[in-house]
């Protein structure tokens, strides 16, 4: 099945400056259904972090209220029920056709992080859950620096997470679970 776009999801939230951007991979179906699993299987037990401090290999339920931007994540036990789990955290770079860094740069946008994380969570993927995300039957999703964060708090990290569907939920850590 191939698994390609993005669909953003819900509204903007006066975060504050460490406010990240939610957006999901996935074709629309797919989206829809995560946006659809992320309002049922949001839960008030756990940790809640800052959006800043989410490390590879953390559990979550995303929020229970669909935003676009989000500063707090609440972070479980794997073994207990959740349906993402952090994978990788990238940092936004842009280099020359010679692959030296072209130095820092303004906000490069929504379009261009996002066809970014889509390039780096794919790429990424295989070395943390040891299958290759096309035969994966887990899906990813990623969260982006916003605007703000960009310019008051430096943020250039992409923070890609695996995720189920539907009411799925994981209860146990997905690196190397080959699935």
């Amino acid at each position: 099945m191939a698994r390609t776009g993005h669909h953003a999801r819900g509204r903007r939230d006066a975060g504050g400056p460490r406010s990240r951007i939610w957006r999901a991979a996935g074709s629309l179906a797919v989206g829809a259904a995560c946006a659809a699993a992320l309002v049922a299987c949001g839960g008030s037990d756990g940790k809640e972090v800052s959006a800043f401090d989410v490390k590879v290999g953390d559990c979550l339920t995303p929020p229970s209220t669909v935003k676009a931007e989000i500063s707090k994540l609440t972070i479980r036990p794997c073994s207990e029920p959740h349906t993402e789990e952090a994978y990788a955290i990238v940092d936004y770079a842009t280099t020359d056709s010679s692959g030296q860094s072209t130095g820092d740069i303004g906000y490069p946008g929504s379009d261009a992080l996002t066809t970014y994380a889509n390039s780096v969570c794919a790429e990424r993927f295989a070395g943390y859950v040891g299958v290759p995300y096309t035969d994966s039957s887990l899906y990813f999703t990623f969260l982006l620096p916003s605007a703000r964060s960009w310019q008051s708090a430096n943020d250039r990290s992409v923070i890609c997470f695996a995720t189920t569907t539907g009411g799925q939920s994981l209860t146990g850590s997905i690196k190397n679970s080959k699935r």
